[in-house]
């Protein structure tokens, strides 16, 4: 064993003790990408770090804020372009979002969003849908962005309803 040999910077890239940004996983993936000739994964990929770029520019530095945002604008326009016929362009927008997706933690499942809308109403002592406003804050923070505002609405309103 060759002692003099050992270099502590490949041993830490080699263990992933290195914290890697969205943007730096973006540049890698782009270039892979761009070797491996897929125009569209390409196109995709330079859309999302431009917006990211921008958003970094700002000052607001959120990637996952900007990837949840550029996904949900995908989706939008895949909805709409369904419905004016498109279904062409409707797929790509939804392969856009399911590429955005791929860099987003993991989302709630239903039932942890349930435990998380349960301990909110507890919390806030809600009783009726009045007090949904507060229960919507008080979950959204605890949510933090790993779910749907809408998913997490609907859930809040059926526990309101059903008390």
């Amino acid at each position: 064993m060759n002692v003099g040999a050992f270099d502590p910077e490949a041993t830490v890239a080699r263990l992933s003790l290195k914290h890697v940004t969205v943007a730096d996983q973006l540049k890698t993936d782009l270039t892979a990408a761009m070797k491996a000739g897929e125009k569209d994964r390409v196109g995709a990929l330079r859309m999302i770090l431009s917006e990211l770029q921008k958003d970094a520019k700002e000052g607001s530095g959120d990637e996952l804020a900007v990837l949840r945002r550029e996904r949900k604008r995908r989706l939008d326009a895949a909805t709409q372009f369904r419905d004016g016929g498109r279904s062409e362009l409707a797929a790509q927008e939804e392969g856009e979002a399911d590429l955005i997706a791929a860099y987003l933690p993991k989302e709630l499942s239903d039932e942890e969003i349930d435990a998380i809308v349960a301990a909110a109403v507890a919390e806030t002592g809600a009783s009726s849908p009045k007090d949904m406003g507060q229960v919507m804050k008080a979950a959204m923070a605890t949510v933090a962005g790993r779910a749907d505002g809408k998913r997490v609405s609907a859930r809040v309103q059926g526990a309101l309803t059903s008390q």
